[in-house]
């Protein structure tokens, strides 16, 4: 999966069951966002190298796609049973290259193995639908098919789960695959083309493209790629659907996020607080769920103070060091971004009440920044519309639910919003009208389950079937409908 230069580990693509050298002669390091230290390199592939994949994986659909359904199935079972058997170390993996908690790359790579199992029950998933007596002496049925060579490009978020969501299931509904990790966590994705291929997975059904905008393009041009699944910042999604679906692909591209946490002044303060810290400051804010605005209902100057003392209390290092919640940004120049966006909020006239800036004093090498609270945020600041992808919070009041609600449908984002009430009307009220996909009723992290639609709306999703659950399987799959007559 690699080979060393001057010491240093230079990462392979891996297309039809080999590791082999990207054609590129750029290579970007991979180093440890804690430390600095250096993991290895990857070279970004060019288009040739996206090419050769493609043909491996279309060569391999032409017998993967009359592989029998339940055959597929055993070895996506084998599949999370090695996951299952290497957890403590992916999610070690996890925390070098991404920079997360451990505790965080632990549940991540429980959620990926959640993605696998679902996509073991294939014979199920796979089945059509038939309806005798249409009309007299006339049946119809519906049989799912595959569509032929998928491509999926990750993120460096979640360098296990999102890769987990697109490559098992498009694997399971009779595709092949080709994965662009992101350039900024390639490591994992390695391990996990490794242990599928351990798993029984014949050459070809799944191959592994490193690059960047060369490899993306690729994807996206190549005619025999039938549908493209993209999680990453909203402009890349927008540019990744129009230029899809404009080559007549499929397309589900998830997008950016700025997620609404509504407090009632009903709300347990104590523990809605808790849920927001780790939300908001979890993994560093650089999650799609992570909660980037809370909405204050009413007088609540309570709610403000607890929060800071609580982020105050908030440990910051390496996510392999016990009791640590916030571990550092991607890059250096993400933290930089995020300088500006302080920056832009101050002179905006918000009220920094908690500066992450300062938490960088004396800290070790790497790309931290402490847990950033601006109050007195308005909703037309450019912290409360743009997705800062940080540990950065903004606090907003409103007087009442309608007026946080209000907020909520006037941001350009729809992936998730929460509220924290005992209120079983407002509860009910919050549910029927807030503008967003994926809700939580006194739950920080209001994700979805494998078996479950990832479900953002707005400029959070670019397409119209989403990842995971039954969404996903439709996505991967063609319906063809038989109608036959018996009295011929």
């Amino acid at each position: 999966m690699a080979a060393a230069q001057n010491g240093t580990v230079i990462l392979k693509n891996f297309i039809n069951g080999q590791w082999i050298e990207a054609g590129g002669k750029e290579a970007l390091e991979v180093p440890n966002p804690a430390t600095g230290k250096v993991l290895a390199k990857v070279v970004l592939s060019t288009k040739e190298d996206v090419q050769r994949a493609v043909r491996a994986a279309q060569l391999a659909f032409q017998k993967w796609k009359d592989v029998p359904v339940p055959k597929r199935a055993r070895i996506l079972y084998k599949y999370h049973h090695l996951l299952t058997e290497h957890h403590e170390e992916l999610t070690r993996l996890i925390v070098q290259e991404n920079g997360k908690a451990y505790k965080e790359a632990y549940g991540e790579v429980q959620r990926g193995i959640e993605c696998v199992e679902f996509a073991s029950g294939a014979p199920t998933l796979m089945m059509g639908e038939t309806l005798s007596c249409i009309a007299e002496e006339i049946d119809s049925e519906m049989f799912r098919y595959p569509l032929g060579v998928v491509g999926g490009i990750a993120p460096f978020n979640f360098p296990m789960m999102v890769p987990l969501w697109m490559f098992p299931l498009a694997i399971a509904c009779g595709n092949t695959f080709v994965l662009k990790p992101s350039e900024r966590t390639p490591i994992l994705a390695n391990r996990l083309a490794e242990l599928f291929a351990e798993a029984g997975a014949p050459a070809g059904v799944l191959n592994i493209v490193h690059g960047s905008r060369d490899v993306v393009n690729g994807l996206l041009e190549h005619e025999d790629v039938r549908a493209i699944s993209f999680v990453g910042s909203q402009p890349v999604a927008k540019y990744v659907y129009e230029r899809a679906a404009k080559e007549g692909k499929r397309v589900q591209a998830l997008s950016g996020a700025k997620n609404h946490h509504i407090v009632m002044p009903d709300a347990d303060i104590e523990k809605a607080v808790q849920h927001i810290i780790t939300s908001a400051f979890g993994s560093a804010g650089q999650r799609c769920m992570a909660c980037s605005a809370v909405v204050v209902v009413g007088d609540n100057d309570s709610f403000v103070r607890v929060l800071k003392e609580k982020a105050d209390t908030l440990i910051i290092g390496d996510g392999m060091e016990d009791e640590v919640l916030l571990t550092p940004v991607i890059r250096q120049s993400h933290r930089e971004r995020v300088m500006h966006y302080i920056e832009a909020g101050v002179k905006e006239g918000a009220v920094l009440v908690r500066d992450g800036r300062k938490d960088m004093t004396g800290m070790p090498e790497g790309t931290f920044i402490g847990p950033t609270i601006f109050d007195r945020v308005t909703p037309e600041m450019i912290i409360a519309k743009d997705e800062i992808f940080a540990p950065v919070l903004s606090l907003l009041h409103a007087a009442d639910l309608d007026e946080a609600l209000l907020y909520i449908r006037k941001s350009r984002y729809g992936n998730g919003a929460t509220i924290y009430s005992k209120d079983a009307k407002a509860i009910r009220k919050f549910r029927e009208e807030a503008d967003a996909g994926m809700l939580g009723v006194n739950v920080g992290v209001p994700a979805t389950m494998a078996f479950f639609p990832f479900s953002g709306w707005k400029d959070s999703f670019y397409g119209d079937l989403h990842v995971n659950g039954k969404d996903g399987v439709n996505f991967f799959t063609r319906k063809k409908m038989i109608t036959s007559r018996f009295d011929f």
